[in-house]
């Protein structure tokens, strides 16, 4: 099997489990070890001021959402478009950052692309690679807006769904040039 770091898992409508239903993942890391990644379409009920507010940090002025990243606790995951506070390069445009100083620069840092995750989603070495074969996930390229643009928890959910869908009926076409109402042709 290919490893998959830096592509979406979205979750199948037949994935029943509750962690991960209507999700998409973007993995961080896949080896024969395991894997890890964020859920990208899960957003917490508090936003980055209130969790830097309750680390005792200094106050931000960030309205944004920290998101669920998954259910296995851990520090805090920065995704951001800085490539020089970046620890690691998960696709073009996105870097991750884990360690706290960097985290404190970024949320710092005005106008800059990053979203912010509370948690992760882990799988042993093999187990991955049994959900993708029993069926429970879709694997595709992940782009920078799956990352900022839009995340409301169904949407992004859709629309990875719909751009995977037009890969299979129309490979190499971009949905660009697709025609507004295919009926028509």
């Amino acid at each position: 099997m290919a490893f998959i770091a830096g592509k979406l898992l979205v979750a199948s409508r037949t994935l029943r489990d509750p962690n991960f239903a209507r999700t998409v993942v973007l993995m961080l890391e896949h080896s024969e070890e395991g894997a890890l990644g964020v859920v990208l379409n899960r957003p917490s009920p508090k936003t980055v001021c209130e969790v830097w507010e309750s680390l005792g940090e200094d106050l931000v002025d960030n309205d944004e959402f920290v998101y669920l990243g998954g259910p296995v606790p851990g520090p805090l995951v920065a995704l951001h478009a800085i490539e020089e506070l970046g620890e690691k390069r998960i696709i073009p445009g996105v870097y991750m950052s884990v360690q706290r100083d960097v985290i404190q620069q970024l949320v710092h840092t005005p106008d800059t692309r990053l979203r912010l995750y509370s948690g992760h989603s882990g799988w042993g070495g093999g187990q991955l690679e049994d959900e993708l074969e029993a069926g429970g996930w879709h694997v595709t390229p992940a782009v920078t807006d799956d990352v900022f643009g839009d995340t409301e928890f169904d949407h992004l959910w859709n629309q990875v769904l719909e751009r995977i869908a037009i890969n299979i009926m129309l490979p190499g076409v971009s949905p660009d040039e697709l025609p507004p109402d295919p009926s028509m042709n």
